[in-house]
């Protein structure tokens, strides 16, 4: 009998969990999926993007809701740093109440959406804030479905380029998996200045090991129940420990709160939310200074005893992989595969149908319910 994350097939199929475990362990396939499209795409991509980067005054805005917003936040130092253009993360819905903040009319500004279905209101409205405001933007839309709003109203527009994401990532379960692996690596190899892509078969081995490796015990620690869980990371990973925040919340049905915060910063009061009812999971850094203050941190939890658990995952950590020093954003998808198995394997505890844990509707898999107001009525 197959087995899929520590369960047979059929266990997650009844328990209406298949669709989120099988998105989970298929990424290192949709990730080698995702190299083969972007060498396809290399040269058509490049002349979209010309040298808008290597110019000072080009403004680019990652942006996307909820997951698709963490993408930009996990890649946009990483980028930031790279080039001589002016790269920010604001989320659409942030850009939408506040855009004055963001944009301004004369401003080169390429808009880069983050969009699983392309069917979010706030993706839609914020192309057409920015097609309204700022005359000269241009859009990049990093998406996982071609027959979403986003990408079919930008098909035949010569500012805008279509990157797909692999068939498969477009997730039929609730929670963003492959999807977000998928759009940040491609993020990181598009906008990045390493244009070398076995960088992404080198992940994709890495984390078939570490789906190997790691499952047993990820599903061992999901069995347990716990009130609380606080993921901490510091730079890029503190981006990273939100989205692996959020899994636990959406996949429980928010029955088990999340939160997270850097290694420093989680002394400065969050620190109050430990009880003997929480697991704390450190996302351990690539740079050996971050981790130098990720250890204080856990050697103070361990010797408080107030935590039920205290794990780390990443360089080094109590689930680690043999990786490579790459930037903490590179290394991102793979931590990863650790929070989305172990909220999966919590909704089931909880026995809730992971593919659907909000049947009542009171949450949904795109978003529903948001009135957009033009940004001239007020």
């Amino acid at each position: 009998m197959t087995t899929l994350l520590q369960r047979d097939i059929q266990t997650w199929r009844d328990i209406g969990g298949l669709h989120t475990a099988e998105e989970i362990a298929h990424q290192p396939a949709i990730w080698r999926a995702l190299a083969g499209i972007l060498r396809k795409e290399q040269a058509s991509l490049a002349a979209f993007l010309g040298d808008a980067l290597s110019n000072p005054q080009q403004r680019v805005i990652l942006t996307g809701a909820g997951s698709s917003a963490y993408v930009g936040e996990i890649v946009v130092d990483t980028l930031n740093a790279a080039w001589p253009a002016q790269i920010r993360a604001i989320a659409t819905t942030t850009l939408l109440t506040h855009h004055e903040l963001y944009l301004e009319a004369d401003a080169p500004i390429l808009l880069v959406s983050f969009a699983r279905s392309g069917d979010s209101p706030e993706s839609l409205a914020a192309v057409e804030l920015l097609r309204q405001v700022v005359p000269r933007a241009r859009f990049l839309n990093i998406t996982c479905n071609a027959d979403g709003k986003l990408a079919r109203q930008g098909a035949n527009d010569s500012n805008t380029y279509n990157l797909l994401m692999p068939e498969g990532s477009c997730d039929r379960g609730f929670a963003m998996t492959s999807s977000f692996s998928s759009m940040l690596l491609a993020a990181l190899s598009v906008l990045g200045q390493d244009t070398d892509l076995s960088r992404l078969e080198t992940l994709a081995q890495l984390g078939e090991h570490a789906l190997r490796d790691w499952s047993a015990a990820v599903a061992d620690l999901g069995s347990t129940p716990v009130q609380r869980v606080v993921y901490l990371g510091s730079g890029p990973l503190e981006a990273l420990a939100k989205e692996a925040a959020l899994k636990i919340l959406e996949l429980t049905g928010g029955r088990v709160m999340a939160m997270a915060n850097t290694a420093l910063g989680f002394r400065h009061g969050p620190k109050s939310a430990v009880t003997t009812e929480s697991l704390v999971i450190l996302l351990r850094s690539s740079k050996p200074l971050a981790r130098q203050y990720e250890d204080d941190l856990l050697k103070e939890l361990q010797r408080d005893s107030v935590a039920q658990t205290c794990l780390t995952v990443g360089i080094g950590g109590d689930l680690s992989a043999d990786a490579p020093a790459w930037p903490d954003a590179w290394l991102a998808p793979l931590w990863l595969l650790m929070a989305q198995q172990y909220a999966l394997h919590q909704s089931a505890l909880l026995q809730l149908r992971p593919d659907n844990p909000f049947a009542g509707g009171i949450v949904n898999r795109v978003v529903q319910g948001v009135t957009i107001y033009g940004h001239d009525q007020f």
